[in-house]
């Protein structure tokens, strides 16, 4: 049987769920109120440090779900997202806008990834 590891577990959530190879990342926000580019800097920062804790990086994401609170805002989210995913390791990818916690979030990444 393949174990489950969590980590960063709090009552409502982990941020970091292993099962065999593959790595679930709970969604990730940035700062509340920054701009969209900002908030994707800070997410993809988060992603970044908790895929090297699980032991992966981004040319290992298999897919990415994007939240944004306004697809006004999807050139500048991808703008960001296109400087920062490594050439030919692009995942499969959705995006689409939703209401998130709260007002100040204006978009949100949610990750699987597999194990390096």
């Amino acid at each position: 049987m393949t174990e489950i590891t969590r980590s960063h577990t709090g009552q409502r959530m982990s941020q970091i769920v292993t099962h065999g190879e593959t790595i679930y990342l709970a969604g990730q926000v940035g700062t509340a109120g920054a701009s969209v580019t900002q908030q994707t800097l800070d997410c993809l920062e988060k992603i970044d440090a908790l895929l090297a804790e699980a032991g992966s990086d981004k040319t290992r994401i298999l897919q990415c779900v994007i939240w944004l609170a306004d697809m006004g805002d999807f050139a500048e989210m991808n703008a960001v997202w296109d400087a920062w995913v490594p050439e030919g390791h692009a995942p499969a990818r959705a995006c689409g806008e939703a209401k998130l916690a709260t007002p100040d979030y204006k978009v949100e990444f949610i990750v699987i990834a597999s194990k390096a």
